[in-house]
């Protein structure tokens, strides 16, 4: 199979056009931002502060140099200013709420920002006169989980326990609502827009320095030469690294952009079938890339509900866009702790990261 997340397709998709991208400056944003800059794109950013002084963004800045406007993407008025005036080719929406235990403590905000967030980027995008591809991003956790080993494809029931689960797939139905009652296909040449919703399973990488999540709660505690509390040990995730997704979305935006009748529509990024990895795996991985650390099971039945078995089915993407993961989950966690022990030119690294993975 030829490779299509590749330096050459993906800057004829991206060279000298403009990305409006929400989100930029998170985790998975961060890095797009990056990306973009890479193929020689045209970013705006437009999302809230970064939460910590040391996240990706802010070691990164210099290099991703992109316009960057601070705004919360809740107001409607100021984010369809931006869109309108930045006039994009090209929207990528990130941002959002994206933690399942914080979701627990914030579920009205949770709601707000992932469901009326998505609402308010999708209804600036009519503001725009002119052809515009949109790729909004949810997650793996859009399906109604029965916790059983089977793998979820795109038609599978939306559902949630947890409130951001639910958000995200509150999420999935307004864009499914956007694009019947606005950017119907059957329209596609009055209106001019092409929307994807893409899911990606879970996502591990540099630079990720969030609380609750499994990857940074790992490293902080290497760092420190601590225990690492486990909290779900024998959950199975498709965890796989934050280029493997991102290459998917970019991929999805040159081919609906090309052709929006063929490729709009929802589409699952994750590991190959036989490539999930338990919490308990990961960790273990983990420490033997580091050289050293410790781990410990703390589970505990009174903690807030979390998903104990997941596993996504990616074959429209194999199939549809010629899309197949380059890593397999051991690489995956190499490259990421590779990324975190870097003490200097994190930008350079970074970098190399994105271009090593495009020459795969």
């Amino acid at each position: 199979m030829e490779k299509v997340v590749n330096k050459g397709q993906l800057t004829s998709y991206y060279k000298g056009k403009k990305v409006f991208l929400t989100g930029h400056t998170g985790f998975k944003g961060a890095w797009l931002a990056l990306w973009l800059k890479q193929l020689g794109a045209i970013v705006k950013g437009y999302s809230l502060d970064p939460e910590q002084d040391g996240c990706l963004f802010n070691l990164i800045k210099d290099a991703v140099d992109i316009e960057n406007v601070i705004a919360d993407i809740r107001n409607k008025e100021k984010l369809t200013q931006e869109v309108s005036s930045f006039n994009p080719d090209f929207i990528f929406h990130l941002a959002a709420q994206p933690l399942v235990r914080r979701s627990y403590k914030i579920p009205s905000e949770t709601f707000e920002v992932n469901v009326v967030g998505t609402s308010n980027l999708l209804e600036a995008a009519l503001s725009l006169h002119k052809k515009c591809t949109v790729v909004v991003i949810t997650t793996d956790k859009v399906y109604e989980n029965k916790e059983i080993d089977v793998l979820y494809n795109e038609n599978d029931i939306l559902g949630g326990y947890d409130p951001y689960s639910a958000s995200k797939a509150c999420a999935e139905i307004v864009v499914n609502s956007f694009r019947n009652s606005f950017f119907n296909l059957d329209k596609i040449k009055q209106h001019q827009k092409g929307i994807a919703s893409v899911r990606a399973g879970n996502v591990i990488g540099g630079g990720d320095f969030s609380e609750d999540r499994i990857i940074p709660d790992i490293v902080r505690s290497l760092q420190n030469n601590i225990c690492i509390d486990v909290r779900n040990p024998i959950a199975i995730r498709p965890w796989q690294h934050v280029l493997e997704p991102l290459g998917g979305y970019l991929l999805v935006g040159g081919l609906m952009n090309d052709n929006p009748l063929k490729y709009s529509g929802a589409y699952n990024f994750g590991p190959h079938p036989n490539d999930h990895l338990t919490v308990k795996e990961l960790v273990e991985l983990a420490i033997h890339s580091w050289g050293e650390g410790r781990w410990n099971d703390t589970s505990d039945s009174s903690q807030p509900h979390e998903a104990g078995l997941l596993k996504l089915d990616i074959n429209k993407a194999k199939m549809v866009l010629n899309w197949e993961p380059k890593l397999n989950a051991e690489q995956a966690i190499n490259w990421t702790i590779d990324w975190y022990k870097q003490q200097n030119a994190i930008s350079e690294f970074t970098i190399q990261q994105i271009n090593n993975y495009m020459n795969l």
